[in-house]
């Protein structure tokens, strides 16, 4: 049971990550300790598990896709999301810097936490390091698209969404700001329980896992050091999403008139960030949750370390 309860709060901590624009739930996967079965157990789910699943072999198909270990975390998953939508509605539009510089402090802790994984450096793993911190820089200075609520372009974003969500240091949230959806997403849709969007979405999220698992599954056995490093580049480089002060910039069109949505709020092209010139309450407020948000990871290491002790010690 004391697993069973574990699982489910990394599964928490999971679905937090991937509600926020910045935070991926890979990482806190890969942070807690359960990143590789995680993805091992979502690859599972191939011919011979359709064929036990047809046959009526529940007990054989349980065991051979982890069932018991994945509908732990997911449900872990799906109840943080279901209810944090709703609180960090909130907290982003009365304290979004407060809510920025917390995961920020999360996000630095994970570069090191993930960083410390690697067991031998090298000219190609400072390669991929190098790389993964380019392209997550790249994609955090991207304009964000048009939202869209065609059925097709929602089963697009949930399958490109939810591979980002499981790669560490690639948030699936902030794929979908680019892509124009996160709020229609996970902020209106949510809250609503609006099917015609949710469903699409679902529908693209549960074949993107499951197909994009076996491709990161054989390359972690394959290549380990270097995709480590890449992550470890990858949640560096997303930092600059996460940065608290910053001022958005709103698209305008061709007259100069800020462009809205079908809500009437303005479209954000980008941020333009800052270092604050005075430490004022906010300032140093926003620095202590940034310090609790590396107390967080810390305490998950832990956590990790201990759970991965305790079940080394049952086998």
């Amino acid at each position: 049971m004391r697993e069973y309860i574990s699982l489910f709060l990394k599964g928490i901590g999971i679905g937090a990550a991937n509600v926020i624009p910045g935070v991926s739930g890979g990482t806190i996967a890969l942070i807690t300790g359960i990143f590789e079965k995680l993805i091992d157990s979502l690859k599972s789910f191939d011919f011979r598990a359709l064929k036990l699943l047809l046959t009526g072999r529940w007990k054989e198909f349980s065991s051979y896709t982890k069932l018991d270990f994945l509908l732990t975390v997911f449900a872990g998953v799906f109840v943080s999301i279901l209810t944090l939508a709703k609180i960090l509605a909130f907290f982003f539009e009365e304290y979004p810097v407060y809510v920025w510089a917390y995961f920020f402090g999360l996000i630095l802790a994970s570069v090191y936490f993930v960083g410390k994984t690697i067991r031998h450096f090298n000219m190609p793993v400072v390669i991929s390091f190098l790389v993964g911190a380019a392209i997550a820089l790249i994609i955090s200075f991207l304009s964000p698209a048009a939202g869209n609520e065609d059925t097709y372009y929602l089963f697009i974003c949930g399958i490109v969404a939810v591979c980002s969500m499981i790669l560490p240091g690639l948030s699936g949230s902030f794929v979908l700001i680019l892509m124009g959806n996160y709020e229609l997403v996970f902020i209106e849709s949510v809250n609503a329980m609006d099917l015609r969007i949710l469903l699409p979405v679902g529908i693209g999220a549960a074949i993107g896992l499951i197909a994009f698992s076996h491709v990161l599954s054989w390359i972690f056995k394959k290549f380990r050091e270097q995709t480590l490093a890449v992550l470890t580049g990858f949640i560096l480089g997303s930092l600059g999403i996460l940065w608290p002060w910053k001022n958005e910039i709103y698209q305008i069109d061709s007259v100069g008139k800020v462009l809205t949505k079908q809500d009437g709020s303005p479209v954000i092209q980008g941020y333009e960030r800052f270092f604050p010139d005075s430490f004022s309450g906010e300032v140093v407020f926003a620095i202590v949750l940034m310090l609790l948000g590396i107390a967080t990871i810390s305490f998950l290491e832990w956590l990790a370390t201990g759970t991965n002790h305790n079940t080394a010690g049952k086998e």
